[in-house]
């Protein structure tokens, strides 16, 4: 009980140590990912780990919560005041189970659900057959315009009113616009006036949401029933979800006019008995650390430096003559289609890993190629932005990009890429007080 990690198992110890190094020496560009606090990374390591605290502040199934209470009343406060949400549930594991959650709250197996197309930039949890969701509800799908690779929103009504879905769902994995959550709103009231039956608006926000947060996106929040998101990505907190909802159910009168369970305690519900069990304490007080990091002015202008950047990153790589999906950005995501350098993104994320560029390999609209080896490469700036890198870092980091895809199959090429990333890391170190 008494020995720290390195001396009683360095082989996780020495795991954990070569994984910083790696953070350390590494253009971190995977959308998906950020750098924590100090705060959030010592809230995690915290003795919430050891409780079970099934249940929600003041009504547990155990005894001696009363300090588990206070972290996650604090988490879902800061919370709501963070997205100005009527209701907040701090609990969900991960942004899967979130979504979980929230489909379970108000649908039965077998509803209909509009989604965004998982090939054009949609999440797994919208509809995938390899998933819950595409094995539990019956999902149609909408894209993006052939000609822009950009939602066009009057298709998205014309299919809205053709499948007429319960629930229409606003979000994404990997686009790089801007959503319009009030036209969705429109839609979804089109269909409930046309069918009489209601349907609700969901957003699933896990990439934007420190950008919602900071007020530099349409906010989902006043026109969505719910809303869900991770903590992670753009929140720059620990890995986890929540759910944020309206705390009356518009359709309560369609759907379940003898209940007596409002949204919000549907929401609640649903995440716990219905689909968790004990909560992650800890995960949840590192939770609160961040939204209360969220809610500092210096946030905003980190989000705005995300964006900033993530244009500049854009730009750089498209006067390289490297092909950008819809032509640039609007958020903190970068699509690069690979198409006209006849190269495969697993192919090209091991080249750029190589020279200490880390990527993911993705889809991008109208793929010919297998998702396993898909014909695009997503790339984003929240992590780097973190680190203090700015739009001079960025044009660095572009160009670089198009030299690995120019010379893919030049061992020496890619070395002094990687040479180039070694030195520009060492100028904004990560953690330099941190030793394993």
């Amino acid at each position: 009980m008494l020995e720290n990690l390195k001396n009683f198992d360095p082989e996780v110890a020495d795991a954990v140590k070569n994984e910083l190094k790696r953070e350390r020496e590494g253009a971190e560009l995977i959308a998906s990912e950020n750098f924590v606090s100090r705060a959030v990374l010592e809230t995690m390591g915290t003795v919430l780990t050891n409780k079970y605290s099934e249940g929600y502040p003041n009504k547990r199934y155990y005894a001696g919560n009363e300090f588990i209470d206070i972290t996650e009343q604090l988490a879902i406060n800061r919370a709501k005041q963070l997205f100005g949400a009527e209701h907040v549930n701090v609990q969900p594991h991960a942004g899967s189970q979130a979504n979980m959650a929230a489909y379970m709250a108000i649908l039965n197996p077998g509803d209909k659900i509009l989604g965004m197309d998982l090939a054009h930039g949609g999440h797994l949890t919208h509809g995938s057959k390899v998933n819950f969701s595409g094995k539990l509800y019956k999902f149609s799908a909408y894209g993006v315009n052939p000609d822009n690779c950009m939602l066009d929103m009057d298709e998205v009504a014309r299919i809205a009113l053709e499948e007429k879905p319960k629930m229409l769902l606003a979000g994404f994995s990997a686009y790089p616009r801007e959503i319009d959550f009030a036209r969705f709103r429109k839609i979804a009231d089109e269909v409930s006036n046309v069918t009489g039956q209601g349907c609700y608006l969901m957003a699933d926000v896990a990439h934007i949401a420190g950008l919602i947060a900071a007020k530099i996106h349409s906010d989902p929040i006043p026109v969505c029933d719910i809303v869900t998101t991770t903590t992670h990505k753009t929140l720059r907190g620990p890995r986890g979800a929540i759910i944020m909802c309206k705390e009356e159910d518009r359709f309560k009168h369609i759907f379940d006019p003898d209940g007596k369970k409002n949204l919000a305690r549907k929401i609640d519900s649903a995440v716990f008995p219905g689909m968790q069990g004990g909560p992650l304490d800890h995960m949840i007080a590192a939770k609160a650390v961040a939204f209360k990091e969220a809610l500092q002015p210096d946030f905003v202008e980190y989000q705005k430096q995300v964006v900033k950047n993530a244009s500049m990153l854009a730009e750089t790589l498209m006067e390289n003559d490297v092909d950008v999906v819809s032509g640039g950005t609007d958020n903190h995501l970068i699509l690069i289609d690979l198409t006209k350098n006849n190269l495969g993104g697993k192919e090209v994320e091991l080249a750029l890993d190589k020279a200490h560029i880390f990527t993911n390999k993705n889809m991008i609209p109208f793929d010919k190629r297998s998702p396993f080896d898909p014909s695009g490469i997503r790339i984003g700036t929240p992590a780097l932005t973190t680190r203090g890198f700015k739009e001079d870092e960025m044009a660095i980091i572009g160009e670089s990009i198009a030299k690995v895809l120019r010379c893919i199959n030049d061992p020496s090429a890619i070395e002094e890429v990687r040479q180039e990333i070694l030195s520009l890391c060492k100028d904004f170190p990560l953690y330099p007080d941190m030793e394993y």
